[in-house]
């Protein structure tokens, strides 16, 4: 998974074919975008994706966004009601 952060310009762009194959190429299978007034996002997430390549994928979908920052995964844990109640049980 890799975010990347862009300001929000006035344009509308839309997700073109050449764009989804590029993603597919680089192993991205799910795409958002996320963002505010200013800010926009694109979270790529994919079992083949090596998100050193976030870059990539952005200008696929974006062209090259001016001042844009890339966010990779630091973490990554998953959370189950099982793991809660055992800590309880031994707070």
């Amino acid at each position: 998974m890799a975010v990347v952060l862009f300001p929000v310009r006035n344009e509308v762009s839309a997700l073109q074919p050449a764009a989804l194959g590029a993603l597919a190429r680089l192993g991205v299978t799910s795409v958002s975008l996320v963002g505010d007034d200013d800010t926009a996002g694109l979270v790529f997430e994919g079992w083949a994706f090596d998100p050193a390549r976030a870059d990539e994928a952005a200008s696929a979908v974006t062209g090259t966004p001016d001042g844009a920052r890339t966010l990779r995964p630091l973490a990554h844990m998953a959370v189950s009601s099982g793991a809660v109640n055992d800590l309880r049980r031994k707070s």
